[in-house]
């Protein structure tokens, strides 16, 4: 599908603010503000964009850049770009298929793709799918003998990274969610409304509710078997989410995973350093993308100490706000040696599926080759705080 085909919907993507605006047009209001909402009064949320703007690059001139450098190596993997998508629950039902989806843009750009515990297509579904490894995310869960199954699952598939999220203790209140009733316990005219948005959507309705389905966790089928059964979901969520979990519990983890583990969702120093003392390979500097707990800072302030602190003993990662490819070069200076992207290929793929995935992807390769460029650095090894100005 050609992403300059925007569905009638009269606006040619160019940004994934624009993808985002096709996204909320093509989406039924509850799905559109489950991908696009967080926690609370969505502070952090803001933040995390505020903060990546703010930031400005250094630009310099007459240097000799006709020869620019984007690969990196990251937990012993080789990417084309310095990008990875980040696990994104029930995606599958902003598009067909569309795990499957993103996981061959991915792989077509040289990144990786991380599947979701919560994901409509399952790990063997993506597995058949793709050729290139793709990355697995884990919550540690209270029953370990389902966990244990899913990273053996994940073994089997090939998957080499592990990402454990680790910020889920409890679920951060969504507003969004509960006022259009993702969350559920809407009353019959809300119900009624909800109903009216769905058949209101029909482009939506089609490619994903009757050429989408199975409409299920895929890696859950056996916990929750139907995927639009909100009072299901809640009830696994509730049952296995664990409370409990301590960094004791991440050399559990390593027991049962051979291959590299990042923990995602670090957002202190001291964190850090405990996340290097218990053997994990890196870290995600993460706050859920604004949708745990509101008011923490921006993923992009806490890079920079949590570098300073770690930087020499642990891979560090970051998501939370990178909408570009500016954003990627700004995370990289200030100690980065990647960035994952969640929202950002959550709206491509919802407005124009594989397709619009790539799009994103490719635009972001031009901006941080342009950044690059004329901030006068020849490759990602190069860049550091010197780029950025003071």
């Amino acid at each position: 599908m050609n992403p300059d085909d925007t569905r009638g919907l009269g606006l040619v993507p160019a940004t994934a603010a624009d993808y985002r605006e096709l996204a909320r047009r093509r989406l039924p209001r509850h799905l559109f503000d489950y991908m696009d909402g967080a926690a609370y009064d969505e502070v952090t949320a803001g933040d995390n964009l505020r903060g990546l703007q703010r930031l400005r690059l250094r630009q310099r001139v007459l240097r000799d850049v006709s020869t620019l450098g984007l690969a990196t190596r990251v937990v012993g993997q080789e990417l084309a770009l310095p990008l990875a998508l980040a696990p994104i629950g029930i995606a599958g039902a902003f598009a067909r298929r569309a795990e499957v989806q993103a996981a061959r843009a991915a792989e077509s750009a040289g990144i990786p793709f991380c599947e979701s515990t919560v994901s409509i297509c399952s790990i063997e579904e993506v597995r058949a799918a793709t050729k290139a490894p793709f990355w697995y995310q884990l919550y540690v869960m209270r029953d370990r003998g389902f966990a244990r199954e899913l990273m053996h699952r994940a073994q089997a598939a090939g998957c080499p990274v592990l990402v454990l999220t680790v910020d889920l203790a409890v679920m951060g209140a969504r507003y969004r969610d509960i006022r259009n009733g993702m969350a559920g316990g809407l009353a019959l005219g809300g119900k009624l409304r909800k109903a009216w948005d769905i058949l209101s959507h029909p482009g939506w309705l089609l490619d994903v509710a009757v050429k989408g389905k199975p409409l299920t966790f895929g890696n859950l089928t056996r916990a929750v078997p139907d995927a639009r059964s909100l009072p299901q979901f809640k009830a696994w969520v509730d049952s296995q989410f664990d409370p409990a979990v301590t960094w004791n519990d991440i050399a559990w983890v390593r027991e049962n995973w051979p291959g590299k583990i990042l923990l995602k969702g670090v957002l202190d120093v001291e964190d850090a350093r405990q996340a290097a003392a218990v053997g994990a390979d890196g870290i995600v500097v993460s706050n859920h993308g604004g949708r745990q707990l509101d008011g923490v800072e921006a993923s992009i302030a806490a890079l920079p100490r949590i570098a300073d602190a770690v930087g020499d003993r642990l891979e560090l990662l970051m998501d939370g706000g990178v909408r570009s490819g500016l954003d990627v070069v700004k995370a990289l200076a200030l100690g980065a040696k990647a960035c994952l992207i969640g929202r950002a290929w959550a709206y491509a793929v919802a407005a124009h599926g594989e397709a619009g995935v790539a799009h994103v992807l490719a635009t972001m390769k031009k901006e941080i080759e342009v950044a690059l460029a004329l901030t006068g650095v020849t490759n990602l090894a190069a860049l550091d705080r010197k780029a950025l100005l003071d």
